[in-house]
């Protein structure tokens, strides 16, 4: 019997949620409708202005308004959004937007484009931000993004931090993913950000998912979870290989932000599937191909 997932304040089935856009401005109408949606579904909580989110798209101003319009329409859910920058002072800034519009805690990553040239160098960014950060902090580990991966010693030398709460491993490392688990307590909360291994993590000691597919099957991730963390492994294992790995390998091929948006059109959640450059919307044969995954997802669950 696998050990259940440890208590969270958070929830173990938390949302990256996308961007919506109109007319190119952040559509604020649309980012509350997507909250109350997941969060309907059964979904915990919300990442918004992650990189499913397209963060790194967005300014100051639009980033506070994504983080405000996700608090009001949580109404007491749990708000966790990314806070990625490449300085300490942008990383604090960040989270200083978030701590003023209600959050409850952030996602951060280590800083990208110009990576440590020594180890103790990302130890030393992530005490700064630590140290000053206005919220509890999660760590983002997503090294195919920034470059670098938050490694294990790194995550045990910050674990008993005042400020830090846990970690959001998108690795796609299962091994990393365990080595975390072994060397942090109950107290860290681990969640899984590779949807393809929600499962497996979880069953060994991981809190949760933190999953893009998550935007538009809520219920789906958080059956995975629960089925898993209570020992349901027939359950599981069908809910991993048969419905969550095709809809992720999908994303994966076609890029997270844009595929996510246009599942969530064809679900009616949103009406646009913009995205902000350098991403593009799927075209026709691609938006067929999310359309015909998401369908037998669907038509799996009745």
């Amino acid at each position: 019997m696998p050990t259940p997932p440890a208590d969270s304040e958070y929830g173990t089935a938390l949302v990256p949620t996308v961007t919506p856009f109109a007319n190119g401005s952040v559509d604020a109408e649309a980012v509350a409708d997507l909250a109350e949606f997941v969060l309907d579904g059964g979904a915990d909580g919300l990442i918004p202005c992650g990189t499913t989110g397209e963060f790194a798209s967005l300014s100051d101003a639009e980033y506070g308004t994504v983080v405000s319009a996700s608090v009001d329409a949580a109404d007491g859910a749990p708000v966790l959004p990314g806070a990625g920058a490449t300085s300490v002072a942008g990383t604090l800034e960040r989270i200083d937007i978030a701590a003023d519009c209600g959050a409850d805690a952030v996602l951060v990553v280590l800083p990208y484009f110009h990576g440590a040239n020594d180890p103790a160098g990302n130890e030393r960014f992530l005490r700064a931000v630590l140290d000053d950060a206005s919220l509890p902090v999660i760590l983002y580990n997503i090294p195919s993004c920034v470059g670098q991966s938050i490694d294990a010693d790194l995550v045990e030398a910050v674990a008993d931090h005042r400020a830090l709460a846990g970690m959001k491993d998108t690795s796609g490392d299962l091994t990393h993913l365990l080595e975390i688990v072994r060397r942090t307590g109950e107290e860290f909360h681990l969640f899984q950000g590779w949807d393809s291994q929600l499962v497996p993590a979880v069953s060994m000691g991981a809190t949760g998912g933190i999953n893009a597919v998550s935007n538009y099957l809520p219920g789906l991730m958080a059956e995975a979870i629960d089925a898993a963390a209570t020992g349901d492994m027939d359950r599981a294992r069908d809910l991993q290989l048969d419905r969550i790995a095709p809809l992720f390998n999908t994303s994966l091929e076609y890029g997270f932000a844009p595929t996510t948006k246009a599942a969530l059109v064809e679900r009616g959640v949103i009406d646009d599937d913009a995205v902000r450059p350098p991403l593009v919307e799927l075209n026709d044969d691609q938006t067929a191909t999310v359309r015909d995954v998401l369908g037998e997802s669907l038509t799996a669950a009745e």
